[in-house]
């Protein structure tokens, strides 16, 4: 396979889009991982079922308790790496990011050997379909002010449920160690991409990380993130600062 997807899952038993799911496992080589993350509506037996559809390109994690996102994630790609694509990632499992996005960002690593991560960008330009209730937008902007000053990066969109990743050992290091923050663990990613690979500036971190503006995005109904989340995030923020940033 070319690329296997993390797809973290927590009470998605009535919105997975398993058609969609299934037909681009079939149709493209790309893998899936499923992770339930302790959920308590029988998502693990929609994912184990579709595995068991498709198990040569999907499988399906259960954790017993709910961890987070981000050790859900962790868990997976620990697990996405084992199985010999070229490329790993993770995808929000609602499917804001269409999977027919995948190939865009694929497409960034070509001609570029030392390119590590490649990060879907939620950008409203003309030709492009991003929908987001106005509330997020904002809120998303000055979270992404606060993360561009801390990381000295010139970021814009760290939160997009749309990553993927060179498959090779310095991959692995970034998920090796469990993360400090549940809701921010991408702002985290980048920190310990950048103490890997020593880059001190903007342009020398553009060799290893790239945003990819998306064509379509879709704010779901009934999403995962809630406003309180922005204040969890301001809080995990100043940990991950204080540990890889100051």
């Amino acid at each position: 396979m070319s690329a296997t997807l993390v797809v973290p899952c927590f009470n998605e038993a009535s919105r997975l889009d398993t058609k969609a799911f299934l037909a681009h496992a079939e149709n493209t080589d790309v893998g899936f991982v499923f992770v339930d993350d302790g959920s308590r509506d029988g998502t693990y037996d929609v994912l184990r079922r579709m595995a068991d559809q498709r198990p040569a390109s999907m499988s399906a994690l259960h954790l017993e308790r709910n961890a987070g996102k981000a050790e859900a994630v962790r868990s997976g790609m620990r697990v996405a790496a084992e199985r010999g694509s070229t490329f790993v990632g993770f995808w929000d499992a609602d499917l804001a990011t269409p999977l027919g996005e995948l190939d865009a960002l694929l497409s960034c690593f070509a001609g570029r050997d030392q390119l590590q991560m490649v990060m879907g960008a939620r950008v409203l330009l003309l030709g492009r379909r991003i929908t987001r209730r106005a509330v997020r937008h904002y809120a998303g902007r000055l979270f992404a002010t606060a993360v561009s000053m801390a990381l000295r990066l010139p970021v814009y969109d760290t939160q997009c449920g749309a990553k993927v990743f060179r498959n090779d050992d310095l991959t692995r290091q970034l998920f090796a160690e469990p993360f400090l923050s549940r809701w921010i663990f991408d702002v985290e990613l980048i920190a310990r991409l950048q103490q890997a690979v020593g880059a001190r500036s903007p342009e020398q971190m553009a060799t290893y990380l790239i945003e990819q503006p998306l064509t379509t995005w879709t704010d779901v109904p009934d999403g995962k993130v809630k406003m309180r989340d922005f204040v969890r995030s301001a809080v995990d923020l100043g940990k991950i600062y204080r540990h890889y940033l100051r």
